[in-house]
């Protein structure tokens, strides 16, 4: 392989486990995603407005350096840890291998997280609340009674109808990440990062990192590879 070639590897490596920001063009659109996802989510915010909504960006590109803070204050006690009920844990009364999986119920792991790649985002309507309102990004949130159980209903129809670059790949759940139907995907930058990204790249990097339940994730990741990585909605 020649210089340039595996220099454009390398980049792609860490920008595949986010730990390379300067590579990507980045646009703030409430909150920081690719360039090329701009126009199909203005579009599609256009869409929401015409049928009454405010589709606002909640979260969008996150550095490994902000998800490993994000886990390992989970780990540590400092953020709270949800169960399947979306009710917070005592984590003092589990072992290390099932707070590592409910953990990985709600988060991904640092360098194996979507939001490395600018392409994913989180999303709610904003015109459902008031400017008090403390968004907590749960599925209760989402169906009957819940705020945004409207909204969300339109996001079903319109995924169900409409041709779209973008997927909810944690739409249902398949046995490793919860539910989590606010989540966005814009499938052709996706799809380069995801194809890039390997178990032997996340190994390496994790095995280098400060990261809470090193040993555990290690043990465990094969299983965490394709429960929590790959097994996603295409």
């Amino acid at each position: 392989m020649n210089v340039d070639k595996l220099n454009k590897k390398n980049v792609l490596n860490a920008a595949s486990l986010g730990k390379d920001s300067q590579s990507i063009d980045f646009v703030t659109l409430e909150k920081p995603i690719h360039c090329d996802v701009v126009n199909a989510i203005a579009a599609l915010k256009q869409k929401a407005a015409l049928a009454g909504f405010d589709l606002m960006l909640v979260s969008g590109f996150r550095s490994f350096d902000q998800q490993l803070r994000i886990w390992n204050d989970k780990a540590t006690g400092k953020r709270q840890v949800l169960d399947e009920n979306e009710e917070p844990m005592d984590i003092s009364f589990v072992d290390k291998s099932e707070l590592l999986f409910s953990i990985l119920r709600w988060t991904a792991l640092p360098g194996a997280s979507r939001h490395h790649w600018g392409s994913d985002f989180d999303i709610f309507d904003a015109a459902a609340v008031d400017d008090n309102y403390t968004l907590q990004l749960t599925v209760k949130e989402t169906k009957k009674n819940g705020p945004f159980e409207r909204f969300y209903y339109w996001l079903d129809q319109y995924f169900q109808n409409e041709a779209s670059d973008f997927f909810r790949p944690y739409e249902d759940f398949l046995g490793g990440v919860a539910a989590e139907p606010w989540h966005l995907s814009y499938r052709p930058i996706a799809e380069v990062y995801d194809k890039n990204l390997s178990l032997s790249l996340i190994v390496s990097t994790i095995k280098s990192s400060d990261i809470v339940l090193k040993e555990e994730i290690l043990e465990n990741i094969d299983e965490i590879y394709a429960r929590f990585v790959k097994n996603v909605k295409a």
